[in-house]
């Protein structure tokens, strides 16, 4: 579920960052409190600030999701920096999974709108179409920006309605292999949760990739 917040005045973000949302006075809270922090899933040209999450049952996502339309929320940050680096000769490839893809929705979309010119290459891991968000927007980005690519993959298709005619294999070192033209000499953006990081980690890196070319953010929690 997509939630969407006003943007403050004067208030910026670079694509990659998350913030930390606090509910005041909520009806119901739970140990984990009333503070999580969300990655950003709009770019900063959007007119709004978008997190989407996974609805778990839990206290803050009980009140966020039955919150009125013009409720408040407190938001500090921006904080963080996953963002695009700045050496346009080499590629970004973004590897990811579920919910994780929040962070590279930015990325990708802020990336069109200024017409960048590094190469994006994005890998996305779901278990089924019907599980992937924003899959059809980023598959819709490749006709903007010549510059990206989508490569979709869906690991368990025997529960899905939807037909599929991409990738269905696991982020792995085969499946990159198969893309090795367009990743090769780039910069690794991981998100997901811990296992899921640290596995893409040790796989990258046994490939020949130098750790100083992959940068991480786990997502815990969601």
């Amino acid at each position: 579920m997509a939630f969407e917040f006003q943007k403050p005045p004067d208030w910026t973000f670079i694509a990659g960052q998350f913030v930390d949302i606090t509910l005041p006075n909520p009806p119901e809270t739970d140990g984990e409190g009333n503070k999580r922090g969300f990655s950003i899933a709009s770019a900063p040209y959007e007119e709004t600030i978008m997190i989407t999450t996974r609805m778990r049952d839990t206290a803050f996502k009980r009140v966020l999701k039955s919150e009125p339309l013009e409720s408040g929320a407190t938001i500090e940050g921006p904080f963080g920096d996953l963002t695009l680096h700045k050496n346009a000769a080499r590629p970004a490839v973004l590897l990811t999974g579920g919910i994780g893809v929040t962070t590279f929705r930015s990325i990708a979309f802020q990336a069109a709108h200024l017409k960048l010119p590094h190469r994006i290459v994005l890998f996305y891991s779901n278990r089924r179409p019907e599980d992937a968000a924003f899959l059809t927007e980023l598959q819709a980005l490749q006709q903007i920006n010549p510059n990206y690519t989508l490569i979709p993959t869906m690991t368990d298709m025997k529960d899905s309605k939807q037909s599929w005619s991409g990738e269905t294999r696991q982020i792995d070192a085969e499946l990159l292999a198969k893309y090795a033209e367009a990743t090769k000499n780039a910069i690794y953006y991981i998100t997901g949760p811990p296992g899921m990081v640290k596995g893409l980690q040790t796989m990258l890196v046994g490939t020949g990739v130098s750790s100083d070319d992959v940068r991480v953010e786990e997502y815990t929690g969601y």
